[in-house]
């Protein structure tokens, strides 16, 4: 299972609550970046991003928003506040939203989808030690045939599973697997085609695998012997 971890930047650009917001925009344009975290010894306090640059900018000159606009409009009230801001502290969003390195990728992304944001700080024992963007994990789903095909024999079957990569036949096209063999329970078939269909980069999954034991269907049985003695 690929992890945050795996394909988080490690070394990462950040600033402190008191950079001014004309340094902040400059180490933005020279890193070629669209946001960086806002740290505190060592601790993410916020994000600040080109949008939040950008809708200062925008609301200078404009008329202040009214009170039940801002009632109404977290983004109101963060731009409201963000128009007189000089520093980062002011302009930031916070709090921020983070990762762990342990993170599937999956649900990084997830996050990034449900809270609109680009990037995520990534934290460990409270630490900052790396960032992941969108545009890293977009990177992983285009693995080449020949990546998802080691990965599926060396991480999921013997790493995950371990199972003898040897004992089935595994096909990838343009990211679609096909798998053949033989396991020993239908519960793990089932598996085998899950942690498959998770791994980044897989499109699709044909999965015709054969089990020696349908444990699906096992009941439990009453013991024959039931002792009279009680336990008291």
């Amino acid at each position: 299972m690929t992890t945050v971890g795996d394909v988080m930047t490690r070394e990462v650009l950040f600033v402190s609550p008191t950079t001014p917001l004309q340094e902040v925009a400059a180490r933005m344009l020279d890193a070629r970046v669209s946001g960086l975290p806002v740290v505190r010894d060592g601790q993410v306090v916020g994000v600040i991003s080109e949008t939040d640059l950008l809708t200062k900018e925008a609301l200078l000159g404009e008329a202040a928003p009214t009170r039940l606009s801002l009632a109404f409009s977290a983004p109101l009230r963060h731009a409201a506040a963000a128009q007189g801001a000089r520093t980062a502290s002011g302009a930031m969003t916070a709090p921020a939203i983070t990762t762990s390195p342990s993170t599937p990728v999956a649900v990084a992304a997830r996050l990034m989808v449900e809270h609109r944001v680009n990037r995520l700080p990534v934290i460990e024992a409270g630490q900052l030690v790396g960032i992941v963007a969108r545009s890293d994990l977009v990177r992983i789903f285009l693995r080449s045939d020949a990546e998802l095909l080691h990965i599926v024999r060396q991480e999921v079957l013997l790493g995950a599973l371990l199972l003898d990569p040897a004992d089935f036949t595994i096909r990838v096209n343009r990211g679609n697997v096909s798998i053949t063999g033989s396991v020993e329970r239908q519960s793990l078939a089932e598996t085998v085609d899950r942690l498959i269909r998770q791994t980044p980069g897989v499109v699709s999954v044909s999965a015709e695998l054969r089990w020696l034991m349908n444990d699906r269907d096992i009941r439990a049985e009453a013991p024959d012997y039931v002792s009279p003695f009680r336990i008291r």
